[in-house]
Parts: structure tokens; C-alpha cells; sequence
């Protein structure tokens, strides 16, 4: 349990850089495709 613990504890830690570059990756792959798709540069929520 305590290893289980502290893995957890250690990917809690490392979770929120991991994210944040997933989501940098995520929104630029997802702006390429929108702007290569549509050929325009025009942001929809």
C-alpha cells in the first residue's frame, strides 16, 4: 500500500505538467487541422 501510495502521490505530482503540455499539444494539433480544413483562421468555442 505504501508503494502504491507514494506512486500515486508522485503521478498527482507530475499529473498537472503532463497535462498542460498535452493540452498545448492537443490545441495546436487541433488548430493545424481547423486551419488546414477550412483554410481560415477563425476560433469557434
Amino acid at each position: 500500500m505504501t508503494q502504491r501510495i507514494s506512486k500515486y502521490q508522485r503521478f498527482k505530482m507530475m499529473n498537472p505538467i503532463i497535462q498542460f503540455f498535452k493540452f498545448i499539444y492537443l490545441s495546436i494539433k487541433i488548430m493545424m487541422v481547423v486551419a488546414g480544413g477550412h483554410g481560415g483562421t477563425r476560433k469557434v468555442n
